[in-house]
């Protein structure tokens, strides 16, 4: 992980809101970004506590799990592009599935990223929308 958290090296950190229900994969990318010297600027489990939190917050980039109780993913992403249309969104998920017969800039996504391609994955999405 460490290789791949040094590819994402800038000069000048990027703000992040990670959400994703499950309180362990937060953790990991967390870790993850903050190696890469990005500012986890916060954390939520579902996408009304996403949306609530990215107006006050204002992040540069949102990683948003598609399948999250209250609020998915899918439903969030159109109401955090059109609060923060220059915020970069990407749907980073484990369920590709509920991406079938989804167009992700319809609903304001950047990028689509499947979890099993994991963090090496994540890591060249977020350098890529970075240039």
């Amino acid at each position: 992980m460490r290789i791949a958290a040094a590819k994402l090296r800038r000069p000048q950190p990027k703000r992040v809101l990670i959400v994703d229900d499950i309180k362990e994969i937060r953790k990991l990318l967390r870790q993850f970004l903050e190696e890469a010297e990005f500012i986890v600027c916060g954390e939520a489990s579902d996408g009304r506590a996403a949306i609530e939190q990215a107006g006050a917050l204002k992040p540069d980039l949102i990683i948003l799990d598609a399948s999250m109780p209250v609020m998915n993913g899918i439903q969030a992403a159109p109401k955090l592009k059109k609060l923060l249309p220059n915020t970069s969104i990407i749907l980073f998920t484990a369920h590709e599935y509920m991406m079938q017969g989804i167009n992700p800039v319809e609903l304001g996504v950047d990028a689509v990223v499947t979890k099993e391609r994991g963090m090496s994955a994540l890591g060249d999405c977020i350098t890529s929308l970075s240039n």
